[in-house]
């Protein structure tokens, strides 16, 4: 069994507050990735409450963003759709919130599901690649260090074009595969 993880592709990541035109150009590639997938999806949304610049990540990062319940929180429009799509010809698409970079909750499920049916591989998809990608990549290779973990490159956005090919060079390093770079 293959599973998929689609990382944060928010409104406020790709046309929002954090938006670049980078991320605006992978969705019609994670959306493609999403449609055609055979196996398992989750997908994973960056959240945040009106305390966030109280927060340490709203002090470093003084941009409020994907708090819960806004417009910019929301699961892109066509990327929302593809996940829908693939709920009726996949067993289901899990959504799983999270209030940090990298998501235990979500190393916890896949290791659940592991145990149940062994994971063949795990691919990630989504923004950012520097920060919510990287981290999601490096959790899941240390909850299930034997299960292959992947990233499609070009369904991948950065901060900026440099942090992207930083973070693909420090995954590689962590022996996790890179396609399509």
């Amino acid at each position: 069994m293959k599973v998929l993880v689609v990382v944060d592709m928010q409104n406020d990541f790709i046309n929002g507050s954090l938006g670049t035109p980078e991320a605006a150009a992978i969705v019609p590639g994670a959306v493609e990735k999403i449609r055609s997938w055979e196996g398992l999806v989750y997908a994973t949304q960056d959240t945040h409450f009106p305390n966030y610049l109280e927060t340490q990540e709203g002090q470093i990062l003084p941009v409020p963003h994907c708090i819960q319940g806004t417009e910019g929180w929301r699961i892109e429009p066509s990327v929302r759709a593809a996940l829908t799509e693939g709920a009726g010809r996949n067993e289901s698409v899990l959504y799983v919130t999270k209030a940090t970079f990298g998501s235990h909750d979500l190393a916890e499920l896949l290791v659940r599901r592991n145990r149940a049916e062994p994971i063949a591989e795990v691919v990630l998809i989504g923004l950012c690649t520097d920060i919510c990608v990287i981290s999601n990549a490096l959790v899941l290779k240390s909850f299930l260090p034997d299960v292959p973990i992947a990233v499609d490159a070009s369904c991948c956005a950065g901060v900026t074009p440099e942090s992207h090919i930083n973070a693909l060079k420090a995954m590689k390093m962590c022996q996790i595969r890179i396609y399509n770079e």
